[in-house]
């Protein structure tokens, strides 16, 4: 995938002593050192269906900026979320799932940083930790729309516990993020896995998602180059695209949808964007859409000279609130 704002250096920390579930003591002592909030394991047992029985989380920094850090990390088999409590909480919650083209997580400037600005709001924030298809799972399209319905549920089942409305969850996803946003808005109750416990009797509808510059297609008419390979590992079939188009499965029970993209985006086409909102208004969904003609891919908050950066952040939490997130 071509990562505009993401100049890459190749500067690898590779977690020594990696345990079956992709962490080691070594590796959990560094991670509790930069983490910025509570671990939060989506699953009782590490997922099966791995490439490798060890596989190894790998982080790298990939901002050639000294002043801002853009970490990003992959190998991730023991998938999880970070919660970023609110200091002033409302009752609302957002899951916030980062891009990185199904081989990478940008957990930084695609989850911290806006767990922050949402944080200043009142709301509860979640980053997932995901697994990503090119790590060589047996069924790549499966994985991380399975991790992000269990993300809902356990956020659900934890409600008490991080001062949270279970009817007030939402989701946000950049990117291959924002694939698995659109898939829960249009597919929350697709069986994407077998149920593991109580938990996953829980309802994993959203109350409102916000896919953000998403990769939402993968007829090659209009998608993100690097989808159907990297879910599929091949061109796409007409079954697959049917299934796996969030905006071919739009009905009546799809969530109210905030959409912002970026015109000269050169990695995802704007058609993602443009197709799940016309899909949306046919079946008389609530979407708000912003387009942007200048901002690439990749902006996130990212302060760029001509990016939407954080422009359209406030139009989501305008949204939010008529939408009923918070008050």
């Amino acid at each position: 995938m071509k990562l505009s704002r993401r100049d890459l250096v190749q500067t690898p920390l590779l977690f020594a002593g990696a345990s079956a579930m992709g962490l080691g003591e070594a590796a959990m002592a560094q991670q509790a050192s930069t983490t910025p909030g509570e671990i939060v394991d989506l699953w009782p047992r590490p997922p099966a269906g791995a490439r490798h029985a060890n596989m190894a989380e790998i982080v790298e920094q990939s901002s050639s900026d000294p002043s801002y850090s853009s970490r990003r990390i992959k190998g991730i088999s023991r998938p999880r979320m970070i919660a970023l409590r609110a200091p002033r909480p409302n009752g609302a919650a957002m899951l916030i799932i980062p891009g990185g083209g199904f081989a990478w997580n940008y957990f930084e400037h695609e989850g911290y940083r806006i767990a922050n600005v949402l944080n200043r709001a009142g709301i509860t924030c979640f980053v997932l930790f995901y697994r990503l298809a090119q790590d060589g799972w047996t069924d790549p399209a499966s994985v991380g729309p399975a991790d992000a319905q269990r993300a809902i549920r356990l956020i659900r089942a934890h409600a008490p516990r991080f001062s949270v409305d279970p009817a007030r969850v939402g989701v946000m996803g950049f990117s291959a993020g924002g694939f698995l946003a659109a898939t829960l808005a249009t597919r929350h109750s697709a069986p994407f896995y077998a149920p593991t416990d109580a938990t996953d009797r829980i309802d994993a509808r959203p109350l409102l998602t916000a896919p953000i510059y998403p990769v939402q297609t993968v007829d090659p008419a209009y998608a993100y180059g690097g989808a159907a390979p990297s879910l599929f590992g091949r061109p796409p079939t007409a079954a697959e695209i049917r299934q796996w188009s969030p905006d071919l499965n739009v009905t009546p029970a799809a969530t109210p949808t905030f959409l912002v993209h970026a015109e000269d985006d050169d990695t995802v086409p704007v058609a993602n964007t443009t197709k799940l909102r016309d899909a949306m208004v046919a079946a008389k969904i609530t979407v708000e859409t912003h387009l942007f003609s200048r901002g690439g891919h990749g902006f996130g908050l990212w302060s760029q000279p001509g990016a939407p950066d954080g422009l359209w952040l406030p139009l989501f939490l305008h949204f939010a609130r008529q939408e009923k997130l918070f008050s």
